[in-house]
C-alpha cells in the first residue's frame, strides 16, 4: 500500500520510527510528514493566524520525509495538497505510533494523533491512529530530556509495530473512501507477539482539574490525570481491553455524531 505517515511527538520521535521502518520492510509505500516538535493535545487544530514552513529531510524512514512547522492536521493537509509527489497518491494515512494512550472521551479529542488521522479521513482516505500505552514511569522516562526508551518499552514497541503491520491493511482495504471514519488502535504496555484485537468503544471519563491554581505571576500549569471513569457496566471499552492485555479497536465513525 501507499501510506501518508504523521504522528504529534514529532518527527523525531523513536515510535514513528519504528512503525516506519517496519511498514517499509513489509514492502509498503511511504511518505513521511510530521511535525518539526511536539503537537501533544492539540487535537485536530490548524494554524490558521501564522505562516507554516515546510521542509526536506532524512531520516532514512523508508520514504521521502518532510518536517513541518506545524500540527498533525497542517502536516497532512499540506502533505496532500503540496508535498507529496504527484505519482504517490497514498490510499491511507497512518498517525503514530503515539507515545501513550488515546483511549476514552476524555482524551480521543483532544489527541493529535488522532487529529492528523482525522485529517485524513476529511480528504476521504482510510484513516488509522495508533498508540502505545505506557506506566506513568515509563512515559516521564521517555519524557525527559535526552533520554532513550529502556529495553522493555523498545520491545514493546517492536511488538506493536509488528502488530501494526499485520492489521494496519485489512483496516485500511475494510474503509470506504469518504466514509468518514478513523480507526483508533491502542496497543497494551507491554505488547506481547500473542495479543488479541479486540473491538472497544471510549470509556466514558470525566477529566476535571487539568491545571494547577494560579501561581504568584497569575498562570496555571497543566498536571495530568487520568480521570474518573464513569462508564456503564457492560461497555468493553478502550480502556478495559488495555487492562486485559489487549488491543483495543475503537471505530470513530463521524457520520453519526447526529445520531443517524
Amino acid at each position: 500500500m501507499r501510506l501518508l505517515l504523521t504522528n504529534d511527538d514529532g518527527l523525531d520521535s523513536v515510535f514513528l520510527h519504528a512503525l516506519a521502518r517496519a511498514l517499509a520492510a513489509a514492502g509498503h509505500e511511504l511518505a513521511i510528514v510530521a511535525p518539526a516538535r511536539e503537537q501533544s493535545w492539540i487535537g485536530a487544530a490548524k494554524s490558521r493566524h501564522r505562516p507554516v514552513a515546510s521542509a526536506v529531510a532524512d531520516h532514512g524512514l523508508g520514504g521521502p520525509t518532510w518536517r513541518v512547522d506545524g500540527t498533525p492536521s497542517d502536516c497532512v493537509n499540506i502533505a496532500l495538497a503540496h508535498l507529496l509527489p504527484r505519482a504517490f497518491r497514498p490510499e491511507a494515512v497512518v498517525s503514530g505510533i503515539n507515545i501513550g494512550r488515546n483511549a476514552s472521551l476524555g482524551f480521543i479529542p483532544a489527541s493529535g494523533t488522532i487529529g492528523g488521522a482525522w485529517e485524513g479521513a476529511l480528504h476521504g482516505l482510510p484513516a488509522v491512529a495508533l498508540s502505545q500505552d505506557l506506566t506513568a514511569e515509563a512515559y516521564a522516562a521517555i519524557k525527559s530530556p535526552a533520554s532513550e526508551p529502556a529495553a522493555p518499552v523498545l520491545a514493546s514497541l517492536r511488538e506493536t509495530a509488528a502488530h501494526a503491520v499485520r492489521l494496519v491493511p485489512g483496516l485500511v482495504a475494510a474503509t470506504a473512501p469518504q466514509s468518514f471514519v478513523v480507526h483508533s488502535l491502542n496497543f497494551p504496555f507491554p505488547c506481547r507477539a500473542d495479543a488479541a484485537m479486540k473491538r472497544t468503544v471510549p470509556a466514558r471519563i470525566i477529566t476535571p482539574g487539568l491545571f494547577s491554581p494560579a501561581a504568584d505571576d497569575g498562570t496555571h500549569r497543566f498536571v495530568f490525570q487520568s480521570g474518573t471513569d464513569v462508564s456503564p457496566p457492560g461497555l468493553f471499552t478502550d480502556r478495559a481491553a488495555l487492562d486485559a492485555g489487549d488491543i483495543s479497536h475503537t471505530v470513530l465513525d463521524y457520520t453519526r455524531l447526529g445520531g443517524v
